[in-house]
């Protein structure tokens, strides 16, 4: 076991492209066209290419000329999985535009047989990283011992 105050780790198979299109279903959708937001809930499941995320509640803020999404805001438990890798947090902020999440409150990475917490964690989609603070905690197992479960 090992504690660190960040670590930096490789997120998802591939990187992600902030421009493919967002996709979002849900179980109810409440539009305000007055401030350009939309709130997404019951079961979200929004998907972005190879990124997956899961959450009862998210609000899309749309870009100013409504041309697209400028961000997504998710609470109320938060999945989010890319490729082989999978994370969970309380509450999750994705910044469409550039391509950053971060998610916080009780964080858990999940990559293979390996687990790190942490109090946030940044994904930079893009460049197909993340990197985890706040406290953080891992337990690395050898090689040899995952092979045998």
């Amino acid at each position: 076991m090992s504690t660190a105050q960040g670590a930096q780790v490789a997120f998802g198979s591939t990187q992600q492209d902030s421009n493919l299109p967002v996709e979002v279903t849900s179980d109810n959708l409440n539009v305000n066209q007055n401030d350009g937001t939309a709130v997404f809930t019951g079961n979200v499941l929004i998907g972005q290419g190879q990124m997956r995320l899961w959450a009862p509640r998210v609000l899309v803020v749309y870009l100013e000329d409504q041309s697209g999404i400028e961000s997504l805001n998710a609470t109320g438990g938060v999945t989010i999985v890319s490729g082989e890798d999978a994370a969970e947090a309380r509450q999750a902020d994705y910044n469409v535009q550039t391509g950053l999440i971060e998610m916080y409150g009780d964080v858990l990475l999940i990559q293979g047989v390996n687990a790190l917490t942490g109090d946030k964690m940044f994904i930079d989609t893009k460049a197909g990283t993340a990197r985890v603070t706040g406290r953080v905690k891992t337990v690395l197992r050898p090689e040899s011992e995952s092979e045998t479960e």
